[in-house]
């Protein structure tokens, strides 16, 4: 069996598993936000008016709320939904309640990590599509809806269709100006966003070895934008040393067997592969940065999930360290600690020396929330995920995903730019 088969097959009580094979398996842990937890709550008064019980929890040890998506509020719905959890946090006794402005919060997919919530071997459900992420610790990681996170949080159980895994090997360390991020958006200009549907997409071979964990985690967030189950890399030696160096315990890690089967093999030469792009409006209609040196931009957005992991901010600072921006240049850590290491090593200063604008952890610009959405017409390079229509703001306004290298030399040229071709 192949590392996803493994830990299904665990956690579900059986010797082996197959790809179709259905089973229900125990979850190891959950976590709602503040959008998914109030439509969790909604389903729970459902259940509630059809008698069903639910007065208590499966587990409130093993489950985690973030608020991310909508803080600070920007409106009344979103502070109603803030206290809507509060009251759900205490009634039900959970513990870990990443609340903004007080201490430690941020991003969920990044304090899974950040806060070593999951270890290798687990099964983590999440009330979010981009789940995914926390794959690269070695863990089964997916996202739920509404309905069945309820069902999770009351049962501690859930049924997965076991996926087929595709197995993508990277050949190669990769060289100072390419990152994870292009590496994965090559993989999504090369099979498209249904190219992993219902897939497992597990990354292996010696460049993802050399790569640093943060990295692999930008590769297994992305895996939702090609329609992914899950993303997962089998944790090594590094995996074990950052969950330490977070906090965690981590288990004996699980392996696949020698003779694990995949349902396709892909591979990639580190050499070969340069800083791309993915022009509006789909992460699979990428170009290398080079061949777009001509767009000229309106903003540059260095945050979220996939691109303001504390890894993130010192590729940025690297290149911005020295220059000045030439657009409106938001720089927003994923999370209180991660803000408070990059002050700490002198990053935060880097970036304003720059004229560039720090702001609070939270998924609102990544999402056109608030706190910086696009206007019509504006065009945008971001270190987010996703760049469909209207997804940073006005229906109008265009986003081109980048590394944070890509995103940070665009910041200073105001167009988008190739870190080699930095002056």
């Amino acid at each position: 069996m192949n590392i996803t088969e493994k830990i299904l097959a665990h956690a579900s009580g059986k010797n082996s598993v197959s790809p179709d094979d259905v089973v229900f398996a125990d979850i190891d842990c959950a976590m709602v936000h503040d959008v998914s937890g109030p439509g969790v709550i909604k389903v729970f008064e459902k259940l509630e008016k059809h008698g069903i019980d639910t007065s208590k929890l499966w587990n409130p040890n093993k489950i985690w709320v973030a608020e991310d998506h909508f803080v600070p509020s920007a409106e009344k719905t979103s502070a109603a939904n803030i206290t809507k959890l509060e009251k759900f946090v205490t009634k039900y006794g959970i513990t870990r309640h990443f609340k903004y402005g007080l201490g430690q919060y941020g991003i969920c997919h990044t304090l899974s990590h950040e806060e070593g919530l999951v270890l290798p071997g687990q099964v983590y459900v999440g009330g979010d599509s981009h789940t995914n992420t926390t794959g690269a610790l070695g863990a089964f990681a997916c996202g739920l809806g509404h309905t069945d996170m309820a069902y999770v949080m009351l049962n501690g159980r859930i049924w997965f269709k076991v996926p087929e895994t595709l197995l993508f090997k990277l050949n190669g360390e990769l060289s100072d100006h390419v990152m994870a991020k292009d590496l994965i958006l090559q993989i999504i200009g090369d099979i498209g966003t249904d190219g992993g549907a219902y897939n497992t997409m597990q990354f292996a071979g010696s460049g993802i070895d050399a790569m640093p964990v943060e990295e692999r985690i930008t590769l297994t967030n992305m895996t939702t934008e090609a329609g992914a189950k899950n993303g997962i890399i089998e944790a090594d030696e590094k995996t074990r040393q950052y969950l330490i160096k977070h906090g965690a315990k981590p288990n004996d890690t699980v392996h696949a067997d020698s003779d694990a089967e995949y349902v396709k093999v892909y591979e990639y030469d580190a050499v070969n592969l340069e800083p791309m792009v993915a022009k509006p409006f789909s992460p699979q209609n990428i170009a290398p940065a080079r061949d777009l040196a001509s767009v000229e931009i309106n903003k540059a957005y260095i945050g979220s999930c996939t691109g303001a992991k504390m890894s993130d901010l010192e590729a940025a600072a690297r290149i911005i360290k020295g220059h000045k921006v030439s657009i409106r240049t938001e720089v927003v850590p994923a999370a209180i600690s991660i803000l408070k290491k990059a002050m700490d090593r002198g990053l935060i200063q880097t970036f304003l020396d720059a004229g560039a604008l720090i702001g609070s952890p939270t998924c609102g610009a990544c999402c056109g929330a608030h706190m910086g959405v696009l206007g019509a017409e504006e065009v945008c390079v971001s270190t987010t995920n996703r760049n469909f229509p209207g997804r940073m703001g006005h229906i109008e306004s265009q986003t081109y995903l980048a590394s944070p290298l890509v995103a940070a030399a665009s910041a200073i040229t105001g167009r988008i730019t190739d870190p080699r071709d930095l002056a």
